[in-house]
């Protein structure tokens, strides 16, 4: 009896990729002592090679080509560069996101650290050899890591072993792996793919960050539905645009010193800060550019306007950029505030912003003695150059 609308190859087929998919993921419940994908690649390659699978039209691996090819540099016509180059910009992008993922995952679950300027330079020499050896761009796969993963492997020894046997199959035993049923392998990668999935970790980016868990989601419907660089492609795209729009609208707080706490927070979540009379804290979350500097200038003076105080001292630790129209606002807004009686002072500026302020001709405007290292710095002495309280009444 035959499974309706299957005929006898079709079902021989599923049937062979269901045991080994179970055996997979039966087995490593049952022991750990021997590895699942090698006990399911052998038991599915040895009843192939008894029941004669190929004859009845079951797709096997065949038998492999013998010997390596011959190194020799890639020519191609002209009228194929363009497609290529667009081909080979859509492979960078999937390798280079695809490494990296697949790499910071497995390191992670290990305590080891990724240096991704030795995975890109390791990835680029990789490629160079299969060019010149006529053979496929080169990527990290994270099927094949798990299931090396799965099989036991502790170290990158497991690559040379892996090249030195597949070196041996090529030369030596073409037919070895020639009955191995095509679905068995299908059954490998799925069960590969499984480890792979850590649910727990969507629930992680839903409970900290929506936006990383809808850029998951977004992802993985994209290469399922579209592709794999496509998909990819439209998880980049709105990373992009979720990163604009934090930068666009960015959040500012107004800080205060917590009691018993270290450093400054914000009064929001924190309504019992220190604040000092006559001085507003004030920290900016974001680069300041052409597209938000408006809303930088509009806070500052909605809290002149609230608070009336003397000085607002701009915590500056998270501003990595001032460019030219942001300069040309906080010059026009210096200014305004001054003829208010109201005053700016920057405090944790970067080094290399400051020289640009200068470049800029901010310092004719604003008052280089008012950058400072610190918060407290700032605040002790403006306090004491202004006759302010240090504490509030």
């Amino acid at each position: 009896m035959f499974v309706e609308g299957l005929d006898k190859t079709h079902t021989t087929t599923l049937i062979v990729g269901l045991a080994v998919l179970a055996l997979l993921l039966v087995l490593p419940r049952i022991t750990t002592r021997v590895p699942a994908v090698l006990a399911g690649v052998v038991a599915a390659t040895a009843l192939s090679a008894v029941l004669g699978f190929a004859d009845h039209g079951v797709d096997t691996v065949g038998a492999l080509p013998q010997g390596v090819p011959t190194p020799a540099l890639p020519w191609t016509n002209a009228n194929d560069v363009g497609p290529l180059l667009i081909a080979a910009v859509g492979i960078t992008l999937v390798s280079l996101t695809d490494t990296i993922a697949t790499a910071t995952s497995f390191a992670a679950r290990r305590g080891d650290e990724v240096e991704p300027n030795q995975e890109m330079i390791g990835m680029g020499a990789a490629n160079i050899a299969a060019g010149l050896f006529q053979g496929f761009a080169v990527s990290t796969s994270g099927s094949r890591t798990a299931v090396a993963e799965q099989s036991g492997a502790k170290s990158q020894v497991t690559g040379l072993v892996g090249a030195a046997l597949v070196a041996v199959l090529l030369l030596f035993l073409t037919s070895l792996l020639a009955d191995l049923p095509q679905t068995a392998l299908a059954a490998v990668v799925i069960v590969a793919a499984l480890s792979l999935m850590d649910l727990g970790i969507l629930r992680r980016y839903l409970r900290v960050r929506r936006s990383a868990f809808a850029v998951s989601l977004v992802a993985t419907a994209g290469v399922i539905l579209l592709g794999v660089l496509q998909g990819i492609v439209v998880a980049v795209a709105l990373a992009i645009l979720l990163f604009f729009r934090r930068n666009w609208w960015p959040h500012g707080a107004v800080l205060g010193r917590v009691q018993g706490g270290e450093g400054w927070h914000d009064v929001g979540a924190h309504p019992d800060a220190e604040q000092i009379p006559g001085i507003v804290v004030y920290r900016w979350e974001a680069p300041l550019f052409f597209a938000n500097a408006g809303s930088f200038r509009e806070q500052i003076r909605k809290l002149v306007r609230d608070r009336r105080p003397q000085w607002i001292v701009i915590q500056c630790e998270a501003i990595t950029d001032v460019d030219v129209t942001a300069a040309e606002t906080l010059q026009q807004l210096d200014n305004e505030l001054n003829a208010e009686g109201v005053h700016l002072a920057f405090a944790e500026l970067r080094d290399r912003l400051q020289d640009l302020t200068l470049r800029y001709g901010l310092m004719e405007t604003l008052d280089r003695e008012h950058f400072y290292p610190t918060l407290e710095a700032a605040i002790e002495d403006i306090r004491m150059t202004n006759a302010l309280p240090s504490r509030p009444d």
